[in-house]
């Protein structure tokens, strides 16, 4: 029965372009949350308010110590107070950005059937490929997205029949954008390192090393929608990871939860926009922030983004406090778990919650 009925579940772009001026009740937000949904074209314009920084890079590597030191204590900072930031001058060059850009913009352009060719199969708990959110929670809701979600590197983990081959560039694009995020990574990991007072290898390490850290690729799409004012592309998550990248079509949607209200994430061209996860708040102790964030949808453009985490191996690390971060004043804030205990935790809790939810 179970194969059946997600069989049957169509697709959130078909819904889109069906004509529907109403969205089936599963897309339908809770009453607490939609009172918070807002336009988000008029979100992104407003100049009031909490900004989420942007942090230009173009000086980390300087030469001159005082101007070197400056540019890692503003990324510092910024993971420390936000846990989220616009990197600009990250040395990724526009080109390549615009190339992964155009290529997953073109493969869900394909048609419907051809995308289901690369169709996942998560009842068997087979991830990789095309897909769209099934209902995980006791309340059945669904998130108004398709995605393509594959790991990218390391280049020896990856299931290259599962990725598309049209476009013809997408695997060469893809790869080498996957080679240079995960040197930013190292780069972005060190400087979280050393804020921590640690030697600069210590937080790579800690979350798999150049062997093991795994960066997974979740192209996010989300079409058109006729009441953007009851749906979520994302509903409200921290990130698992340590440290995920992310780029996206210059169409606004990113919300980040900050000092208790819900933040438009500005467009900054040629950004990459970065999430400091839950991975690196455990070995942090709560220093630096996992930052809540969803995604908006709107009625007149479709958003793409472009999401990288970089995730520890599932089994092999246990996650906890790093004793440098732990003191007397500063206990431990997180139990030791796996990476795959913490992701079942969220799970469940998740589950729970919304099952009190409901009887309330």
């Amino acid at each position: 029965m179970v194969t059946s009925s997600v069989a049957a579940a169509p697709r959130v772009e078909s819904l889109s372009s069906s004509g529907i001026q109403s969205i089936p009740k599963e897309y339908v937000r809770p009453q607490e949350e939609l009172t918070s949904i807002g336009d988000v074209f008029e979100e992104e314009k407003k100049k009031d308010g909490p900004q989420v920084p942007t942090i230009d890079l173009k000086e980390i590597d300087s030469e001159d110590q005082v101007v070197r030191e400056k540019c890692r204590e503003q990324l510092k900072q910024a993971a420390v107070d936000w846990g989220v930031m616009h990197l600009v001058n990250h040395g990724i060059s526009d080109d390549l950005m615009e190339n992964v850009k155009k290529a997953g913009k073109a493969f869900f352009e394909l048609p419907i059937e051809e995308k289901e060719r690369h169709a996942n199969d998560q009842a068997s708990g087979n991830v990789q490929g095309y897909g769209s959110k099934l209902a995980n929670n006791a309340s059945g809701q669904l998130e108004w997205e398709d995605y393509f979600f594959h790991l990218v590197y390391p280049e020896d983990k990856r299931d290259l029949s599962i990725w598309p081959k049209t476009p013809a560039d997408y695997t060469e694009v893809t790869s080498e954008y996957a080679r240079q995020l995960r040197s930013l990574a190292t780069k972005i990991l060190s400087i979280l390192s050393v804020g921590l007072g640690l030697e600069k290898g210590r937080l790579e390490k800690e979350v798999g090393g150049l062997e093991e850290l795994m960066l997974q690729m979740k192209i996010n799409y989300y079409p058109k929608c006729p009441q953007p004012e009851l749906a979520l592309g994302v509903e409200a998550h921290t990130d698992v990871s340590a440290l995920t990248f992310i780029l996206h079509n210059m169409v606004p949607g990113l919300q980040l939860f900050y000092q208790g209200k819900w933040v438009t994430a500005k467009c900054v061209p040629n950004s990459i926009v970065m999430h400091i996860g839950d991975t690196i708040e455990i070995l942090s102790n709560g220093k630096y922030k996992s930052i809540l964030h969803r995604g908006l949808v709107n009625k007149e453009k479709v958003r793409i983004s472009w999401a990288v985490f970089c995730e520890p191996p599932k089994e092999k690390i246990i996650l906890k406090p790093l004793p440098e971060t732990v003191s007397e004043t500063e206990p431990p804030l997180f139990p030791p778990r796996t990476f795959h205990q913490h992701i079942q935790h969220k799970l469940f809790r998740k589950t729970q919650d919304t099952l009190l939810t409901k009887k309330v």
